[in-house]
């Protein structure tokens, strides 16, 4: 637990050096927020979004990008000087087959989400690559999950899922969809999520401490590692990110941090802790479907606004009061997902 902690303190020191030359580095890039009338996932203005948020413009996004970049980087090489000095190294799964899966899901959902950012950021984003449209970025989310849930599977030989007070289910071949189910879906509720000043990054460092308990419990280095780093760095960017922000996560942070967070939950065989902990992002992405699926088929809006965030901000919330009460929510969560994974613990 002590290299664990160090490995945290390290990634914050690094990512801290390097946040303020990268936010001015967005600026060159001109990777900012554009004062635009957005557009909700059928294509329908969202008015009452670009009113609240109309302040924000200006603001740099892809600040997950660092902490992808130096998670990504240090991970290998601080496993590889683990190893070199002989600091013992327990794991779960198979090691490397382990930091690959994690690597890639970083990689790859980072990747897919710098798309959106460039789309949404930069004029000259208007070709025909550029104009992806949401079934086709949909279709490569599948695809991206779908080969994740099948090295889990295949490679990983996870399988199983533990339900509290009934016990373990085997799901055999059935795991692969399930899976990608569960990846695609905390994808995008992260995404969703992030829309305030402070509030997906705050709860996701709660949820990661959380992981990171348990993790360390079950002695899997690779995986410890791997979310020291990323805690670190995540602490880093909160410090520029908390209101009034000076940088914004972006859809390369938002798609990556969701896909990952749910992956690290199925490596962990805690499917029903990763719901528990997750409770925020389940709320958030479940009031924006209801709310997109009634405007589809009904033709009317079941709330004035969605997601919940921007409801309670449309009621009146300051945007302050609304994230540090989602994170007191999230801790209480995390404290119920604890107890859950050690009830469930075989």
């Amino acid at each position: 637990m002590i290299l664990i902690l160090t490995i945290l303190l390290f990634s914050f020191i690094i990512n801290a050096l390097l946040y303020i030359p990268f936010i001015n580095l967005l600026y060159k890039l001109k990777l900012q927020r554009q004062l635009q009338k957005t557009r909700d996932a059928f294509e329908r203005p969202t008015p009452i979004f670009d009113m609240l948020h109309h302040g924000k413009a200006g603001t740099p996004v892809g600040g997950g990008g660092l902490i992808i970049l130096t998670t990504a980087i240090l991970f290998p090489i601080i496993l590889i000087l683990m190893k070199y000095f002989f600091v013992q190294i327990t794991s779960v799964y198979d090691f490397w087959i382990e930091v690959k899966v994690l690597l890639f899901t970083f990689l790859s959902f980072g990747t897919l989400g710098l798309y959106d950012d460039i789309k949404k950021t930069l004029p000259w984003a208007t070709d025909s690559f550029f104009g992806l449209r949401l079934r086709h970025k949909l279709l490569i989310e599948i695809t991206l999950a779908l080969f994740i849930a099948f090295n889990l599977y295949q490679n990983l030989k996870i399988e199983i899922l533990h339900v509290p007070f009934i016990g373990i289910l085997h799901l055999n071949i059935f795991f692969v969809p399930f899976a990608a189910l569960v990846i695609i879906a905390f994808s995008n509720a992260f995404n969703i999520t992030d829309g305030l000043d402070g509030l997906a990054g705050g709860v996701l460092m709660i949820t990661l401490v959380t992981f990171l308990i348990i993790s360390a419990s079950i002695l899997d280095a690779p995986l410890s590692v791997f979310l020291a780093l990323w805690l670190g760095a995540l602490i880093a960017f909160l410090y520029f990110n908390v209101y009034p922000a000076r940088i914004w996560m972006g859809d390369v942070g938002a798609l990556a941090f969701g896909a990952t967070f749910a992956v690290v939950g199925l490596m962990l065989g805690k499917i029903f802790v990763l719901v528990v902990i997750g409770g925020v992002f389940i709320a958030e992405v479940a009031s924006s479907l209801a709310q997109l699926l009634s405007k589809k088929y009904r033709g009317k809006k079941i709330f004035p606004v969605a997601p919940l965030h921007l409801l309670l901000q449309y009621k009146g919330w300051p945007e302050p009061k609304i994230v540090m009460r989602f994170w007191l929510i999230s801790i209480m969560l995390s404290i119920i997902g604890l107890w859950l994974a050690f009830l469930t613990r075989t």
